[in-house]
């Protein structure tokens, strides 16, 4: 198996390079033997969605993460990162129409869950890579009051996407979107085995507040301070809620957005 890793936070994230680590760590991910090619954002892109580059050029570096994580940094966003991995960098190096078997985005600091799915350039990152027919898995730890241990998120991730790849390969335009759990270094049970529950997104808005401030110049600017784990209602069942009751979350994601269920009663009523 091939895999391609990207994420929003930057490649130089502990996340990502935690999730580097324990997808690669003998034995390799589901016999991932292929390797790991990562391509991600130079910088942090979180909350950027699934903005794209197309006024600038988008320029890449060679970089090294670390002695066992090499990589190429994109001056751009996370769905640039896939677009251009998928149409030119991946090619460049396995050889023309090679693809990857699995795209794997994150591991993201901080949960997407909820309607932050929309949001959350970890997210687009995967639903790009399911658009263009490659199968994908977001991967987020929720944040906790404590200091992360992004090592402890990543092996609660591997084995979640173990055991979704347990049942086989993913379908071309499959989405999955994981959220783990806090895991943070002053809480002795974060090793400690998590459930695995298959739920819906929560459709609920966030609760936004922004704080009214101004410059020493006399401009007014507003300063965002909220959570973004503020939710008007959380349904029973939804992410958002066994997230927050201490549950890995998977919820399966479409790219589609077209209402079909009122398709006809719009065509009824225009087209006549």
């Amino acid at each position: 198996m091939h895999i391609l890793l990207t994420n929003d936070d930057g490649i130089h994230a502990p996340g990502i390079v935690a999730l580097h680590q324990a997808i690669t760590q003998d034995p390799p991910l589901a016999g991932s033997e292929g390797g790991v090619f990562t391509v991600a954002p130079l910088t942090a892109q979180s909350a950027t969605g699934h903005g794209l580059t197309f006024h600038v050029p988008l320029i890449v570096h060679s970089v090294e993460v670390t002695r066992d994580m090499h990589g190429i940094a994109v001056d751009g966003r996370p769905a640039d990162c896939v677009k251009l991995a998928l149409t030119c960098l991946w090619p460049d190096r396995f050889g023309e129409g090679a693809r990857p078997d699995l795209v794997i985005s994150g591991m993201n600091a901080g949960a997407n869950c909820g309607i932050n799915v929309i949001y959350s350039g970890t997210v687009a990152a995967a639903l790009e890579a399911a658009f263009l027919g490659v199968p994908a898995i977001a991967v987020s730890l929720m944040l906790g009051t404590g200091e992360p241990d992004f090592a402890c998120g990543a092996a609660h991730a591997r084995r979640a996407i173990e055991a979704i790849l347990a049942h086989g390969p993913l379908e071309p335009h499959t989405c999955l979107s994981i959220n783990i759990p806090p895991c943070e270094k002053d809480n002795p049970a974060r090793h400690e085995p998590m459930p695995l529950k298959v739920c819906p997104m929560n459709t609920h808005g966030i609760v936004d507040g922004y704080e009214r401030r101004e410059s020493p110049g006399g401009e007014v600017y507003y300063w965002s301070n909220r959570s973004g784990l503020e939710f008007r209602q959380t349904d029973a069942g939804s992410d958002v809620s066994e997230l927050f009751a201490g549950a890995i979350t998977l919820t399966p994601l479409k790219y589609d957005l077209t209402r079909h269920d009122q398709l006809h009663l719009w065509q009824g009523e225009l087209e006549g």
